[in-house]
């Protein structure tokens, strides 16, 4: 789209708008001086993308009704087939629907980018259909990931697969839903501040989120890239570590990928934990909001740690509770820059940009107001924040993870897993039509205190079941080193294997 030079009154207002002050003869020169800055921006425009090749050829794609999906899981319904045979192969698989399938509409939970098709598969799209994988569909997720329940997409809620009417947690929600319900064998997720493991905890599954940039973020919309992980979700142990090992590795375009270390994951599934020494936090149980089945019910499945042959030492580490504050003006100025001021994307990084998103994603800019509210109080927000003190809340935020990083490196030089509930709580109603905004809000951000530490210090965690109460799962969390995803596949499937999970 050619870009034409602005008049002269929308040189003034531009002027006006940044506080400069231009007479008259100022205004011409500029305007002279613009056009060869323009032409270059339209030179650019005509130049060919340089855009990785599909591979892999497309079905047909379709919106399921409640007979097909009684959760409301899938966004779309597919059947995109990859490689005759490979480690995935049988396995079927549902993407969190801000990760591009080209050919295949997403979403990313709102209104505002419906009708948009990608032109490219993201890098573990394209990994998983290489081992043999087949993609059957995109899932639902919250409102541009922005909630840890799952009423905010624009298409209506995801119901928890044990409760209808139940949160089944955010913003994975289709993703943990479809696994917990049996309707994929696989998913993956992202999780910028628990949203794998918050899903996986209230669906009774597993969710991995993987070491920073251990699989790459190429092709999933961002939303921060300081805290951008994905991982898979699955019903084993097995699975998981299965999906990880077929998608995890560098791909010479995330700028997040450094210094990646990629395993064997499944040779970890050994059934023996004898002398894995675990620390079980303190900071991660008597939240104000901590439900007492919950912590109850983690601190039986430490003992069952201990009965294995684990070495379970309770252990106290203050800095985790500074978390939650920490990471929200990294989330809100991701929010505020990469995903609206950014079209999607922001800038500053060597990535894969899709330029059809971003474009097409300008829109949001005429349909504000049919943001849901976690997203308007995200915008609103920011904006204050941003236009009263620029950016420095967010560059301290960034300063203090690493000192929340050293803090929890410290611990884990001392223990090989860390443990405490994935969530303070069980998955929770889901608001009704008639539910106030800020009960709505509330139900979407009520779940964090436990998950978004390891979004900020970059270390692996994943949520295992550990027990039902009152028809609800609930979740526990095993945090390891940096690129130690072994060690916890290792503790979790020999828990697994212990004892079924709805039986503790």
């Amino acid at each position: 789209m050619t870009i034409n030079m602005p008049s002269n009154d929308e040189l003034r207002k531009i002027a006006d708008d940044l506080g400069l002050k231009l007479r008259q003869d100022d205004i011409d020169m500029f305007l002279e001086l613009m056009e060869a800055n323009i032409g270059a921006f339209n030179d650019v425009d005509e130049m060919p993308d340089d855009l990785p090749a599909v591979k892999y050829p497309r079905g047909e794609s379709y919106e399921p009704g409640p007979e097909e999906d009684p959760v409301n899981g899938f966004y779309v319904k597919t059947s995109i087939k990859g490689a005759p045979s490979g480690k995935l192969a049988g396995k079927t698989v549902a993407l969190k629907d801000n990760i591009m399938l080209a050919g295949v509409p997403m979403m990313n939970g709102s209104a505002t980018l419906e009708g948009y098709v990608p032109d490219v598969d993201a890098t573990l799209a394209e990994r998983i259909l290489d081992a043999g994988g087949e993609i059957t569909g995109k899932a639902n997720c919250e409102f541009f990931c922005l909630s840890g329940g799952s009423h905010t997409n624009s298409k209506g809620p995801t119901h928890n697969p044990h409760k209808h009417g139940y949160s089944a947690g955010g913003s994975s929600s289709g993703s943990g839903a479809l696994v917990g319900a049996g309707l994929v064998d696989m998913a993956i997720g992202a999780d910028q501040g628990g949203s794998v493991r918050i899903p996986a905890s209230f669906c009774g599954v597993y969710g991995m989120k993987p070491t920073f940039g251990l699989v790459p973020y190429t092709g999933v919309m961002p939303l921060e890239a300081f805290v951008d992980h994905v991982g898979p979700m699955t019903n084993s142990v097995a699975d998981n570590a299965l999906l990880l090992e077929a998608i995890a590795g560098i791909d010479g375009y995330d700028p997040r990928q450094a210094g990646v270390k990629t395993d064997t994951y499944t040779d970890a599934l050994t059934g023996d934990i004898k002398g894995i020494k675990m620390g079980l936090v303190t900071e991660g149980f008597g939240h104000d909001n901590s439900e007492v089945d919950v912590d109850d019910c983690v601190r039986a499945a430490a003992a069952h740690f201990e009965a294995l042959g684990a070495e379970v030492t309770e252990i106290s580490i203050p800095a985790h509770l500074e978390a939650q504050p920490v990471a929200m003006p990294i989330l809100t100025y991701g929010v505020l820059q990469t995903m609206l001021a950014g079209d999607g994307y922001g800038g500053g990084r060597n990535d894969l940009y899709v330029a059809s998103l971003m474009d097409y994603h300008r829109n949001w800019r005429e349909r504000i107001n049919e943001f849901s509210d976690n997203a308007l109080l995200f915008a609103l927000s920011g904006t204050h924040v941003f236009r009263e003190h620029g950016m420095k809340h967010y560059g301290k935020a960034v300063n203090v993870s690493r000192r929340l990083r050293r803090i929890f490196d410290a611990a884990l030089d001392e223990y090989d897993i860390l443990l405490m509930p994935t969530l303070p709580i069980k998955a929770t109603p889901i608001p009704g039509p008639e539910a106030s905004r800020i009960e709505k809000v509330n139900r979407a951000m009520d779940m964090f205190a436990n998950t978004v530490s390891f979004d900020l210090t970059h270390h692996p965690s994943m949520s295992i079941p550990c027990g039902m109460r009152d028809g609800l799962p609930v979740g526990l969390m095993l945090t390891g080193r940096h690129f130690d995803e072994s060690t916890i596949y290792r503790a979790a499937h020999a828990f697994e294997q212990s004892k079924h999970w709805q039986d503790m």
